[in-house]
């Protein structure tokens, strides 16, 4: 079987969402148009010195993993881990505009009930409670403001979660990724290994990029059993290709890849909301990996050369989909956090001290690369990946 440049793309899916972005980067940007963001006027209250957040976002794919895993052995705790997810992928986009307290969130289940029954649900539900608790036991200001539980068969045939996360804050206390600027140094926080707020080993893989991760590494077996979990549009040589079944073994980890794919979402919540005690005024700017992996930051600050020249180690996950599926590694770059899934840009002198604080909470940390002026003549941004001797080079609509 012959591979693409972009695998994902022909699994109808954009790693980059240029298409989406042609049409709200014309819109109102808000009032702090640079940050991760959009931060609106204090529509809530009417503080002029306030203002709001509003954030959508979900599993995604990741959803079908627990649907494979329940399916295959009629347990549906790994919808906790979904739960976890789909907050995450919030709470970690709000932490990058400094929002770790006042945050109220409301979950939305989409599902088919004849796949999705009862017991899966209630998973879902308690998983999502459980998970908002163990934030508030390390300090982090989440609540539950409820959700809503759709059937609706027509349109999924599994299950989808999502949430959207509202928060309050002032507006002097912003993050605002315009400030990102040349002479920074870019601090990477492992997205693999078990924090110390953790009661399990993650592998790292998040939640972007697991439409291909899926498919490139589990086998047709999968496809064979459960041909909802495919879009009937995506070519079958791209459906379920892979060489593995959950229940095998990781090459490299002590993980089965069932578990690997399955590891929930990390959240920096706990390192950030120190962080941002301890050490706000030397930090720039916050990106969170997560759409676009390792190219998200350049939608951020202006006439910056980004570049990464000392990651901390791949893990197996992402070793294993390149090999299993022959994924070029700019594609790897461009879908996956490939490591690190959240990037602090400070001065080069606090980089030392924010290390220690991430170390503290058993979470790797280091100086994976610098911003310096771009070289490009009409002022854009672009970026710069050092990888096994090669220079991968990136930059937006390209």
């Amino acid at each position: 079987m012959s591979h693409s440049t972009d695998r994902y793309a022909q699994r109808g899916v954009s790693s980059t969402k240029e298409e989406v972005h042609a049409v709200v980067d014309k819109l109102d940007r808000g009032l702090f148009p640079g940050a991760f963001c959009k931060i609106g006027i204090d529509q809530l209250t009417g503080d002029p010195d306030k203002c709001n957040i509003i954030h959508a976002d979900g599993s995604g794919t990741k959803s079908t993993l627990a649907y494979l895993h329940y399916r295959e052995t009629g347990d549906p705790s790994a919808f906790r881990k979904t739960a976890q997810d789909s907050i995450v992928m919030n709470l970690d986009d709000l932490l990058c505009v400094g929002a770790t307290e006042g945050i109220l969130l409301s979950s939305t289940v989409n599902r088919n009930a004849r796949n999705l029954p009862g017991e899966a649900l209630a998973e879902l539900i308690s998983g999502t409670e459980s998970f908002l608790s163990t934030l508030r036991e390390q300090g982090v200001g989440i609540h539950s403001g409820g959700g809503e539980t759709a059937d609706v068969g027509d349109l999924t045939p599994t299950v989808t979660v999502d949430s959207c996360a509202v928060a309050v804050m002032r507006r002097e206390e912003v993050i605002d990724n315009a400030t990102i600027h040349p002479g920074l140094a870019i601090v990477g926080l492992a997205s693999a290994g078990q924090a110390n707020y953790e009661t399990f080993e993650n592998s790292g893989i998040g939640s972007n990029g697991l439409t291909s991760a899926r498919h490139d590494l589990l086998c047709r077996h999968y496809y064979d059993q459960y041909p909802e979990t495919c879009d009937a549009q995506t070519n079958p040589e791209l459906l379920y290709c892979g060489p593995y079944k959950m229940e095998d073994a990781l090459p490299g980890s002590t993980l089965t890849v069932g578990e690997a794919l399955l590891s929930p979402t990390r959240t920096y919540a706990p390192v950030i909301r120190r962080l941002l005690a301890e050490q706000r005024p030397s930090i720039r700017g916050l990106v969170h990996c997560s759409g676009g992996g390792q190219t998200k930051c350049l939608r951020f600050g202006s006439e910056v050369h980004f570049i990464k020249d000392d990651f901390l180690p791949i893990p197996p996950i992402f070793h294993a989909i390149e090999s299993a599926s022959g994924t070029s590694i700019k594609e790897m770059f461009r879908v996956y956090n490939m490591g690190h899934r959240m990037e602090i840009y400070c001065f080069p002198e606090a980089a030392k001290q924010i290390i220690a604080l991430s170390e503290s909470f058993g979470i790797p940390a280091k100086v994976i690369g610098r911003t310096e002026k771009t070289r490009r003549k009409d002022g854009a941004n672009h970026l710069s990946i050092e990888h096994a001797g090669t220079t991968l080079e990136y930059a937006i609509g390209e």
